[in-house]
């Protein structure tokens, strides 16, 4: 992973849920923001390079409108270290409207936190 990509990642302070704009099932919850993709919790194994597109409901301090619909791939998945009944997923974004990237690069700035360098998080990956 290049410098830029690991220094832009945040960990995701807000619990935002990830909804198949095409089924309307939960696919999972935001747990990590970067400036090219996300990491996200899910009950369910995703198979990796499969394409979704998300519906994310926004609140009213980062947008203007009650959602946005965008593309990801999935890249990796694996279970949790934690918590053997969840998978951490991360995913690249793969086509988001410019408006909404802006609003995606305000939540990362609202709700995104810094990860301790210090600490070491089992959880954390560096693959996409």
């Amino acid at each position: 992973m290049d410098e830029r990509r690991q220094r832009d990642r945040k960990e995701f302070s807000y619990y935002m849920r990830l909804i198949d704009s095409e089924t309307q099932e939960l696919v999972g919850h935001l747990t990590d923001i970067s400036t090219g993709g996300f990491k996200m919790d899910s009950q369910k194994p995703i198979p990796v390079n499969k394409d979704f597109r998300f519906r994310m409901d926004l609140t009213s301090e980062v947008a203007n409108k009650p959602s946005m619909v965008f593309l990801a791939r999935s890249k990796w998945c694996e279970v949790d270290p934690l918590d053997p009944f969840t998978y951490n997923v991360g995913f690249q974004l793969i086509s988001i409207a410019p408006s909404d990237l802006v609003i995606f690069n305000r939540m990362m700035e609202k709700y995104g936190t810094k990860p301790d360098d210090k600490r070491v998080d089992p959880r954390r990956t560096n693959r996409w």
